[in-house]
Order: structure tokens, then sequence, then C-alpha cells
């Protein structure tokens, strides 16, 4: 990626520092992962979430796409972090596909990142339930 390219200032800045690219690194009371993808371009999302509390200690991920999507992930973990679990339930990329300034060509990719977060809220309703 170029200082010159499409890509909007966040983006760069997100794709430059990714802090939350890899595997979690410490044990959490509970570790959820979700592991979505789509065929068309590709794309493919890893992301873990480490609990300890009913809040969100820990996060990180793994991705196969375009940078965009590397900088919506960086935005999610950042985002998250420290927030209850909860937030996940209610998560709406609006926000974040305005932010990186994602072309309507990339939408579906944001989409599989929602995607992606209503999985690791459904695996952590359905321990809490049998809880």
């Amino acid at each position: 990626m170029t200082a010159n390219s499409s890509y909007n200032r966040a983006v760069r800045r997100h794709f430059a520092d990714p802090q939350h690219a890899g595997k979690l690194q410490d044990d959490y009371a509970l570790t959820l992962v979700a592991d979505v993808s789509e065929s068309e371009h590709g794309a493919h999302i890893v992301i873990s979430a480490g609990i300890s509390g009913g809040v969100i200690a820990g996060m990180a991920y793994r991705v196969w796409g375009c940078p965009h999507l590397i900088a919506a992930l960086e935005c999610v973990c950042t985002k998250f972090e420290g927030q209850p679990v909860a937030g996940l339930e209610n998560f709406d990329s609006a926000d974040i596909t305005q932010e990186l300034s994602v072309p309507v060509e990339k939408t579906g990719r944001i989409l599989l990142l929602e995607d992606a977060l209503a999985t690791l809220w459904a695996k952590c309703a359905g321990i809490e339930d049998q809880g």
C-alpha cells in the first residue's frame, strides 16, 4: 500500500500497525473463536476473544483479505477490548464502513466481519445458557 493509494488515513494507520494480528497471547477464563469465510473473493477471518468476568479482556485476529478488511478487524478489536461481551450482540458495521471509507463493492467483506462477531456472541450466549 502506498501513501498515495486509494485508502484513507484510517485504513493506512490500522494496516500499518496491526496490534491485534495473530493469536491471543494470554490465558483467559474463556476463549471464544469464530472462523468465517466467503468463497467469491477468498476472504477468511479467524477472530478470538478472551473473556474474563463478562468483559472482553483481549482480542486477536488472523485474516486473508484486503486492507479495508484488515483495518476493520483492527478497529473492532480496539473498540471491543475492555468492553462487556454483550456489546457484540448489537454490532453494526455502518460506523466502521464510514470511518474507513469502504467502497460499496467491498461491503460483503465487511458483512463477513459482522458474521464473525455474531458467531462470537452466539457462542458466548450459548455458554451462558448452559451455565
